[in-house]
């Protein structure tokens, strides 16, 4: 098979535009030709009086054979070539081992290790603090309609079958190069997600159809010999000499259990902060991390289409229009925008009591009519004001409490329009754009809220992003607040080994020990993971 890249395409196209296209960059007749498919596409909006799509085709001749050939000639010209192998295969263990290897945490790294393990015969112990994606699904309901008074801090946005990313947007884009992403993406269809994700450059599943993906995965696992349980919540890592020799957990009504394992693969995710604090109360060794802070910004989705397409917004091959923007200011701090939500929804993300925490949400159709991202500013540890390791934790735990406070002690959030944010005045009102945030919000000022070298960098930020993006600095486009969860503010330290440093067997993981970064990275780690316990056990 030949892969041909950088093909161009108008946004209606046919079989026979696909066909025309390949022979062109091929420069052979089109009868050579036995299939020809669309690999990959995304949008071209660079120029707005043509927008069109840049497609990957995959290309398969009546005779094979020529195929090795045309690809070394037509490679320097339209990067053709030969169609890139997939990830190896997995190792079949001959049977299953004897203590099973434990999983902590269910969300995208934990969910893709224990799926890899299973299918190896491993029979692994799922242990998630949350419930089962349709339990959660009802308790993160009732909460957006209700707000504090029906808050379970077991059962939320960010624990549970899925992790934080079954309430987002589903987004499957990533940077990794690792064909692990392939196969990642692959096993979403295989289990029930739209086969558009295999294709679309910005592959999203959407909240709507991810929750039965995830459900169909853990059924697999089941059916495997897995075991999953949910409302474990882990409590103590057990050691036998230098290697971790139990886990120690609780089920939802408080009862303790302790399971014999040598082999722990840690994917709590970033929000799981009584185990952060257990495991470095037992000496295990974290560090402080990076991470972003700011608020949703929220725009009419029309605008954005309108400022990303002109006169195409609308087209049916195009959808709801997104945007990435980031700039490094003259401090160097760095600003920008994450998870964009076409068509979406700002969410309650909070994941403690007392708190409030927004995210970003799309279902399948995006078809809400706001946008939002996630306007965020880089900190580090010179912002954490403590060398403690959990000093990032600790002032993602305040801002959120503030934001409880300022929101009247519901779960409201508080809000801003960016016109009265960049004039340094508090809103007492809602323009034109309507907020999505459930519960509620309060109109306020969010220098209340955020740190002053925070809310410094996004007012620069504004105005220069309104230059790139026409409208981004929408008087009345509204701001909630706050976004504190992008990423985990510790790392869990692992050698070359992707073990921990301090206990061999204990295999830090995902986006909540500090490796990953969104569904796609963390399902690879967690991958990358498993089969570092399955070369231990073969």
């Amino acid at each position: 098979m030949l892969r041909l890249l950088n093909i161009k395409l108008p946004l209606s196209f046919s079989q026979k535009s696909l066909l025309q296209a390949a022979a062109a960059a091929l420069q052979i007749p089109q009868g050579q030709i036995a299939r020809c498919v669309l690999a990959r596409k995304s949008v071209d909006a660079r120029k707005k009086s043509d927008i069109c799509l840049i497609c990957a085709l995959d290309v398969t001749l009546k005779n094979p054979q020529d195929e090795p050939r045309i690809a070394a000639r037509i490679a320097p010209a339209s990067g053709g070539m030969l169609s890139p192998d997939a990830a190896p295969p997995l190792p079949r263990l001959p049977h299953a081992p004897q203590d099973r290897p434990v999983v902590v945490g269910f969300g995208p790294a934990g969910l893709f290790a224990a799926l890899t393990l299973a299918e190896a015969g491993a029979r692994p112990l799922v242990l998630e603090r949350g419930q089962d994606v349709r339990t959660r699904t009802r308790d993160v309901q009732a909460y957006w309609e209700h707000g504090a008074s029906a808050f379970s801090p077991a059962s939320n946005v960010q624990f549970g079958e899925g992790g934080a990313g079954t309430f987002s947007d589903g987004k499957l884009n990533t940077g990794t190069k690792d064909p692990r992403a392939s196969h990642v993406l692959r096993t979403f269809v295989r289990f029930g997600a739209p086969k558009e994700i295999l294709i679309d450059a910005k592959p999203h599943i959407g909240t709507d159809r991810l929750a039965d993906v995830v459900r169909a995965m853990r059924l697999r696992i089941l059916e495997l010999g897995g075991d999953v349980r949910f409302g474990a919540r882990m409590t103590r890592l057990v050691k036998s000499g230098n290697r971790i020799g139990a886990v120690r957990w609780e089920d939802s009504a408080h009862r303790e259990y302790e399971v014999p394992a040598r082999h722990v693969l840690l994917a709590i995710g970033h929000s799981a902060r009584d185990t952060f604090t257990m495991l470095h109360e037992q000496g295990f060794t974290l560090i402080q991390k990076p991470f972003s802070i700011g608020a949703r910004i929220e725009h009419p989705q029309a605008l954005i289409d309108r400022a990303q397409y002109g006169a195409a917004a609308g087209h049916p091959a195009l959808g709801a229009a997104d945007y990435k923007l980031s700039l490094h200011l003259k401090d160097g701090r760095g600003v920008y925008t994450f998870c964009m939500c076409p068509g979406g929804v700002v969410v309650a993300a909070a994941s403690e009591p007392d708190t409030v925490v927004t995210n970003g949400m799309s279902v399948y159709a995006r078809d809400g009519k706001n946008a939002n991202s996630a306007l965020l500013v880089g900190i580090g540890p010179q912002d954490f004001g403590s060398s403690h390791p959990l000093a990032g934790m600790f002032l993602q735990r305040e801002i959120e409490r503030r934001a409880f406070e300022l929101g009247g002690r519901t779960g409201h959030a508080p809000c801003q329009r960016v016109e009265d944010l960049l004039l340094g005045r508090p809103s007492t009102h809602i323009g034109s754009v309507t907020p999505s945030y459930q519960p509620g919000v309060v109109p306020g000022d969010l220098a209340q809220l955020l740190p002053p070298a925070v809310l410094s960098a996004m007012r620069e930020a504004i105005p220069l992003f309104g230059r790139r993006l026409h409208g981004f600095d929408f008087p009345d486009a509204i701001l909630t607040g706050p976004e504190t969860r992008s990423s985990s503010p510790v790392r869990i330290l692992r050698g070359e080994s992707l073990e921990s440093i301090d206990a061999s067997g204990l295999f830090p993981c995902g986006e909540g020990a500090g490796y990953a970064g969104g569904i796609m990275s963390a399902a690879v780690d967690g991958i990358r993971c498993a089969e570092a316990i399955l070369s231990q056990l073969v």
